[in-house]
C-alpha cells in the first residue's frame, strides 16, 4: 500500500483529523500518483501500437493480404491506413501531452481538470478504435463481394436460382459481419477495461480525494 492510502486510511478513520494533515503534502502525492496513472497510460497506448504494427507486418505476406492486394484497392486500402496511423499520432501526442500537463501543474482544480480532460482523451481513444475496427471489416466485406471472382460467381449462381435467394445471401453476409464484429469489440472492450479501465478508475478515485482536498485549503 503507498504512502497516498495510508493517508487515506487515518483519514477515513477520523475526519476531524483531515485538516490538521499536511494538505500540500497530500495534493503531491495524488499529483504524483496521478502524473503516474497518466505516464503508464501514454506507456500502454504506445506499445499496443507496436504490437499490432508487428502484427500487421508479420501478415504482411499472407495469402489473404495478397488476394486484397490483387483487387486493386489501393486507393482504400492505404488512405483508411494512413488515417489510422495520423489519428493514432494525434492521440499519442495528446496522451504525452496530459502527461506533461498533470506533472506541471501545482494547482489542484487545474490536477482536476486535467484528470477529467485524460479521462475523456482515453474513452475517445477507446471509441476510435472500436470504430475503426468496424469500418475496416465492413469495407473487407463489400470488397470481398464486389472484388472475388469467386464470389461474383456465387452470387451470379444465386441469383439464376431465384430472386429472394440474394436477398436471403446478404441478410446472413450481414449477420456474420455483425457477430464478426460483435465479437472482436467484446474482446478489446475487455482488454481496454482491464487495462485502461483499471487505471481510469484509479484517476476517478484521485479526483474524488482532490474535490475533498479542494475544500480542506
Amino acid at each position: 500500500m503507498d504512502e497516498l492510502e495510508l493517508l487515506k486510511k487515518d483519514w477515513d478513520k477520523s475526519s476531524t483529523n483531515y485538516p490538521t494533515l499536511n494538505n500540500e503534502q497530500l495534493y503531491k502525492l495524488i499529483n504524483k500518483k496521478s502524473s503516474s496513472i497518466v505516464k503508464w497510460i501514454f506507456i500502454i497506448s504506445l506499445l499496443e501500437f507496436v504490437v499490432w504494427t508487428l502484427i500487421s507486418f508479420l501478415f504482411d505476406g499472407s495469402e489473404s493480404l495478397e488476394k486484397m492486394k490483387s483487387y486493386n484497392v489501393e486507393h482504400i486500402f492505404y488512405p483508411l491506413t494512413i488515417f489510422g496511423y495520423l489519428v493514432l499520432f494525434v492521440f499519442f501526442n495528446l496522451f504525452y501531452k496530459n502527461y506533461k500537463s498533470i506533472s506541471a501543474t501545482d494547482n489542484t482544480k487545474m490536477l482536476m481538470e486535467q484528470i477529467l480532460k485524460t479521462r475523456k482523451t482515453v474513452k475517445q481513444y477507446v471509441i476510435f478504435n472500436l470504430g475503426f475496427m468496424c469500418i475496416s471489416i465492413v469495407l473487407g466485406v463489400y470488397i470481398e463481394l464486389t472484388n472475388n471472382p469467386e464470389v461474383q460467381t456465387m452470387l451470379t449462381n444465386i441469383k439464376s436460382e431465384g430472386a429472394n435467394n440474394i436477398y436471403i445471401f446478404y441478410l446472413i453476409v450481414v449477420g456474420l459481419s455483425v457477430l464478426a464484429m460483435a465479437v472482436i469489440a467484446a474482446v478489446l472492450i475487455g482488454f481496454y477495461y482491464l487495462i485502461y479501465g483499471l487505471l481510469l478508475k484509479r484517476l476517478k478515485s484521485n479526483y474524488k480525494d482532490l474535490k475533498v482536498l479542494e475544500k480542506a485549503f
